[in-house]
């Protein structure tokens, strides 16, 4: 019950999440916002902040036995998965704009736009020429590897974070072609969403 409960309270949190970035819903903010719509954002980071930080007590209270632990060989494995996501979510910022992402540049500047950088272009330069989304791919791979004991509620946290991730991928994407069309298409085509098998 107390995993159910858990996994319901993820789940939610992961729709709200999505929904309070959904086109529909920010396209209606901005015609009722206006102006003040560039502190969206920064409301955004916050609230996500401030709702993610119990769900992280409760599945920290919840864990029971351990079902999987890093150890022996599979130490290598998860340093090198931790070594990828640093590396990914570096070269990533690179491009990202972090002042974008906490929401504060557009408070300054009153402009808003599917990218978190300063420009409103897509970058295939670098590590967007391996994976169309560096963070997302970053952020899978710390999810399965950033804890050193994996218990049933971990476990059951991080499948619900890596649907989310995977279905948010999926969702911004829609977004970018909606916004950038036959360029982005071509992107799609040549560089893989996630896993750079392309």
């Amino acid at each position: 019950m107390n995993l159910l409960l858990l996994s319901l309270l993820w789940i939610l949190w992961c729709t709200m999440h999505s929904l309070m970035i959904a086109r529909a819903v920010t396209g209606f903010l901005t015609r009722f916002l206006g102006d003040r719509f560039r502190y969206y954002r920064l409301f955004y980071n916050i609230t996500a902040m401030m709702t993610l930080l119990p769900l992280v007590v409760l599945t920290r209270n919840l864990r029971g036995d351990s079902v999987f632990v890093w150890q022996g060989y599979w130490l290598s494995l998860r340093f090198l998965l931790l070594a990828a996501a640093t590396l990914l979510f570096w070269a990533g910022s690179r491009r990202y704009d972090m002042g974008y992402f906490l929401g504060i540049r557009q408070i300054r500047s009153g402009k808003t736009h599917t990218l978190l950088s300063e420009t409103e272009e897509f970058s295939t330069a670098g590590v967007f020429g391996l994976t169309r989304h560096p963070w997302y791919l970053g952020s899978l791979l710390l999810i399965w590897s950033i804890l050193p004991v994996y218990s049933p509620a971990d476990l059951t946290v991080a499948v619900i974070l890596s649907a989310y991730l995977v279905i948010g991928t999926v969702l911004e994407e829609r977004k970018l072609v909606a916004d950038y069309g036959d360029a982005y298409r071509t992107y799609q085509r040549q560089v893989s969403m996630l896993l750079p098998w392309k």
